[in-house]
């Protein structure tokens, strides 16, 4: 960090931050300005890991259909997964079903108030307690995202990794300190927004920045290398083959069970291998896992692929459309189902696309 003579005091800076937000400030969200609690708890859970532009509609559809936290408690699994189809990071969903039933059993509907309680809560971090805290109940708790961190690093010139253990309890110190208590939840938005639409990732608007003049990074010509990141993210590759199989206007399913990736949500059956596989290929290993006993005839219908990546994998996959003339006895601890009720079972974004352009 630069010498204290360099920065701007710390008042001054929270001042004209919420001047710009009052002022300047117009970017819309249906959460913003929201007091429930439980409308706040589901914005901040569905935008982690996921694009304000996409997790709007997704709100405001889970919304309608589950008004109260009481509602979602009470919905059936598998409909709140269908809700949550597309979004990805499933376990924010699997959270986000237990902490409701959470609070309706053990707080009776009543989100909890306090930010002790609120942290406690399954899947909730400290900056979602934080956003919370400030936004329905008014708390001088600071949040800490990755907005907050290319602001505070950016003007205050900060260059201890944002990810590092020493990073974390530094932002957290500053942006406490910064926090105006008296209007906690609007200094935590208006930061927030300010990071999203001025002091941006890429192509930051410098020129009209309230902080350009006292911005360590613009001086020293530090925009782009700011905030710094001590960990490179891995991507492994995996390929999963899908054999769509078909009889007589069904289709076998099942639910992954496992702890990996799109647990709880369905699929057809999968070869996963470590590498591409041919058609060939896969109908060969199928029949040697003997997937295709007393079928009868194995009509080929297609073969698509399709690429799909997540934050950790990247998902090499294809489909291959198979109809028998009898179901294999193989799968009978699977589900089959109606080919025209397959938009009942919530997919991967990958395969609910294939069915939607292949199947339905």
């Amino acid at each position: 960090m630069h010498k204290k003579t360099d920065l701007i005091p710390g008042k001054t800076f929270t001042a004209r931050l919420l001047k710009w937000h009052r002022e300047k400030n117009d970017r819309q969200m249906p959460w913003k300005g929201e007091k429930d609690p439980y409308k706040i708890w589901l914005s901040e859970i569905i935008l982690q890991q996921t694009r304000v532009e996409q997790g709007w509609a997704y709100f405001e559809r889970f919304i309608a259909a589950f008004p109260t936290i009481k509602d979602l408690a009470a919905a059936d699994d598998q409909l709140v997964f269908k809700y949550w189809e597309g979004l990805g990071y499933y376990s924010r969903c699997r959270n986000l079903i237990h902490t409701a039933r959470f609070i309706a059993k053990e707080y009776k509907g009543k989100f909890p108030e306090t930010y002790d309680a609120i942290g406690q809560l399954k899947g909730v971090g400290p900056y979602t307690a934080a956003a919370i805290s400030s936004f329905a109940f008014g708390l001088p708790y600071a949040v800490v995202d990755g907005n907050v961190y290319r602001v505070l690093s950016r003007i205050f010139g900060i260059s201890t990794a944002s990810d590092s253990t020493e990073g974390k309890k530094q932002f957290g110190a500053l942006a406490q300190q910064l926090i105006d208590p008296r209007h906690a939840g609007m200094y935590n938005q208006a930061i927030m927004d300010f990071g999203a639409v001025v002091c941006k990732p890429v192509t930051p608007l410098c020129t009209q920045c309230i902080f350009k003049k006292e911005c360590i990074a613009l001086k020293t010509a530090r925009v782009a290398d700011l905030p710094v990141k001590q960990k490179k993210l891995t991507v492994k590759k995996r390929w999963f083959s899908y054999l769509v199989i078909r009889s007589k206007n069904t289709i076998v399913i099942r639910q992954r069970t496992s702890k990996d990736i799109w647990r709880d949500l369905y699929e057809f059956p999968l070869i996963e291998s470590d590498r591409h596989l041919s058609a060939d290929e896969m109908l060969k290993l199928a029949k040697e896992k003997k997937w295709f006993t007393g079928t009868g005839k194995i009509i080929v219908k297609d073969i698509s692929d399709f690429e799909q990546q997540l934050t950790h994998q990247r998902i090499h996959g294809q489909f291959l459309i198979i109809d028998l003339n009898a179901k294999p006895s193989f799968f009978r601890d699977w589900e089959w189902v109606p080919v025209s009720g397959l938009g009942k079972y919530a997919f991967p974004r990958s395969l609910k696309t294939f069915i939607q352009r292949k199947i339905s």
